[in-house]
């Protein structure tokens, strides 16, 4: 871009400002600290460096923006405003308000240009930690067919609690070791926390820190223009390492009251200090919501450019698709993350017929998957070997090697999670990540985030109960399955034999709009026997009768997992004293849920009693069987044991399940 007249940059930075500063207060709560603070280092960024086209917020080759620092979400509104985007003046004007595209923490599936959804500190950087891998491997698949196809970037700011959240710990690390030098992050040390000044709990040397990650750092002053450009100039040319440009500012810079404190962070200015900001700043009192003329005329300027840059690079994507062959159907494959529409058909012809652990069936299943499902790509936090997560054949993603599908995350759920989410949120690939279910508490904030982003992720939570035994109580979920059922937009699947795990899979990747969680099984279970003519798409539907009693029934059992079997050997002891009890396999209630009326009703009649067997907590499954239904499970934690000395325990074999539904039938 040109050289522009200083002055106008000025009247840039001013606007980044003010438009922030009267957004929150016409809002009237927000944070405009920290946007006043980094207005320099977004300007010299977004006229400079930054790619994109905002006629186009999602090609390819766009260069990544992530503000982690989410509360400051009115710089990145800001931005999007100026740079073309569509996001219309009113549109700051409507800050926070209900059904504005302006909401107080940026949120990807709403507003165009932003690259995911941040608010809880840490989990933005993470996020762009697993977007820089994904335009790594994207790179590796197609520049030696077409140079440079795939050279995005990811840059973004980071604030002091961003640094202080483990999850950005535990991806940064990550993102040193994997040497991602197109990531670059601004952290913005303004020594300023909610509860005050930075040193109240947080005086470690960040630079040392992220150097011993293996990050290329510099310090810098944050609203010094020169050395913005310097550092950034630098940090783009870095070919090895990750990038961090630790940024000295000022909070609320400008205002003459509250620069540098902690009332800047998270409350509007007032009347008051506005009007003595702008006299400071020199800055017209009115009208709100300023923007010169001649600052449009640089950010429209650039935004030509971009569009420019997003034209040549569509004429070498059409040069390697029109060459044809291999090449042109994987890119059409991976960016459309295709799916085969007879997938579960396919993948019953790997399921395996012999009795094993849920995790051995999907792990075998999975091999299917991964040949059918090139996007599929993924890794476990240390636990390959458990989980069964494992593509064969497919090579391991490390430094200098992105062409591969295996991701060894080390124990890193939290930042796994969290990576996962910027794959997801990337092209190209479907991430899968694997640990013990008892972990998922580790990642849960990721698993959330991804359920509001609507993103494809797939968590494969092994060791799913307190069977898994020996191990004991602090490895054996009981609350797990709820705790995830309790995530809006999640479905948790937990499938009872091999069929189900193939089904399990189907669903997951058939599913665009949300994650899925598998929870599997360490211990053996049968392959259950299923009626003459059954038809394995009625898995899909969530939960279906697995054997029907002969005649009405005088009660309902659905069950999950393991303890389907369970079910099925405890209804022939019923049926032998003429109890007639029919047995529904449910190994996604969400999916059950979005089914119609009638087919609800057609799997659990109105009217008759039921009862429900799940090895966890089982309040919760109340909403299904009602108060004067019967739920069998577990309140209370695990044992050090082997799996059928507490099964015995917990009274919960066969005959046990029988016996008490006998009692309860009366």
């Amino acid at each position: 871009m040109r050289e522009v007249d200083p002055k106008v940059v000025e009247q840039a930075v001013k606007t980044i400002q003010m438009l922030a500063v009267d957004a929150v207060e016409r809002a009237g709560c927000g944070h405009p600290g920290a946007p006043m603070g980094l207005a320099a280092i977004s300007y010299e960024l977004w006229t400079r460096h930054l790619r994109y086209d905002p006629k186009d917020p999602a090609w390819p080759n766009r260069d990544r923006f992530v503000l982690s620092a989410g509360h400051a979400s009115m710089l990145l509104y800001g931005m999007l405003h100026l740079s073309g985007y569509d996001l219309p003046l009113q549109e700051l004007k409507n800050f926070r308000q209900l059904g504005s595209r302006t909401p107080g923490h940026p949120e990807a599936h709403m507003t165009p240009g932003v690259e995911t959804t941040t608010g809880p500190l840490g989990q933005g950087i993470a996020n762009a930690v697993g977007m820089a891998a994904s335009i790594k491997m994207m790179a590796a698949r197609f520049n030696q067919h077409e140079a440079d196809l795939i050279s995005a970037r990811v840059f973004g700011i980071a604030s002091d609690g961003d640094l202080m959240e483990g999850v950005s710990a535990e991806a940064c690390s990550f993102a040193g070791h994997l040497g991602l030098d197109n990531l670059v992050f601004f952290y913005d040390d303004n020594g300023i926390t909610i509860d005050g000044g930075t040193d109240l709990s947080y005086t470690e040397d960040a630079a040392k820190r992220y150097e011993a990650y293996g990050w290329f750092v510099q310090r810098i002053d944050g609203h010094d223009h020169a050395q913005i450009r310097e550092a950034l100039d630098k940090a783009v040319a870095e070919s090895d390492r990750p990038s961090l440009i630790i940024a000295k500012t000022h909070i609320g810079h400008g205002s003459p009251n509250k620069q540098d404190s902690a009332s800047a962070h998270g409350s509007k200015l007032g009347t008051d200090e506005i009007k003595l900001t702008k006299d400071n700043i020199g800055w017209p009192q009115e009208p709100t919501f300023l923007v010169p003329d001649e600052v449009r005329a640089v950010f429209a300027e650039r935004g030509e450019e971009g569009a420019e840059e997003r034209k040549r690079w569509l004429g070498k994507r059409d040069a390697m698709l029109a060459g044809g062959g291999d090449v042109a159907a994987s890119w059409t494959t991976l960016m459309d993350r295709k799916v085969p529409a007879d997938l579960l058909e396919q993948l019953l012809s790997s399921v395996p017929e012999k009795d094993s652990a849920t995790r051995n069936q999907s792990g075998i299943v999975q091999q299917k998957v991964a040949e059918l499902v090139p996007s599929l790509v993924g890794g476990s936090a240390d636990l390959t070997g458990s989980t069964k997560t494992w593509i064969k054949d497919a090579g391991i993603i490390d430094r200098g090697n992105f062409g591969g599908r295996n991701f060894h995350f080390g124990v890193r759920e939290h930042g796994m999670g969290a990576f996962a989410n910027g794959m997801a949120l990337s092209d190209g690939f479907i991430p899968y990540t694997a640990t013990f279910l008892v972990f998922s508490d580790y990642m849960r904030p990721a698993v959330r985030l991804a359920a509001l982003s609507k993103l494809q992720s797939i968590y494969v939570f092994t060791h799913d109960s307190v069977y898994l035994g020996e191990d004991g109580p602090t490895h054996q979920p009981v609350e797990h399955y709820w705790a995830l059922r309790a995530i809006p937009n999640l479905d948790v699947v937990r499938p009872a034999d091999a069929l189900e795990c193939a089904a399990a899979w189907t669903h997951a990747l058939a599913r665009k709009d949300g994650p899925t969680a598998f929870a599997l099984t360490r211990q053996t279970v049968p392959n259950l026997t299923r009626p003459d003519g059954f038809d394995p798409q009625q898995i899909l539907r969530g939960a279906y009768v697995l054997c029907d009693s002969d005649g009405a029934p005088d009660a309902v059992m659905l069950a999950t997992g393991s303890e389907v079997h369970v079910a099925l050997e405890a209804q022939q002891l019923l049926a032998a004293k003429g109890t007639k009890l029919r047995v529904v396999s449910a190994p996604c209630l969400e999916a059950f849920g979005r089914q119609d009326q009638g087919y609800r009703e057609q799997v659990l009649p109105p009217g008759v009693r039921r009862c429900s067997l799940e090895v966890g907590v089982t309040q919760p499954w109340r909403a299904f069987v009602g108060l004067d239904g019967l739920t069998m499970g577990h309140d209370d934690f695990g044992h050090s044991a082997p799996a059928k000395d507490i099964q015995e325990h917990l009274g919960l074999t066969p005959a046990a399940v029988a016996e008490r539904v006998a009692a309860w039938l009366g």
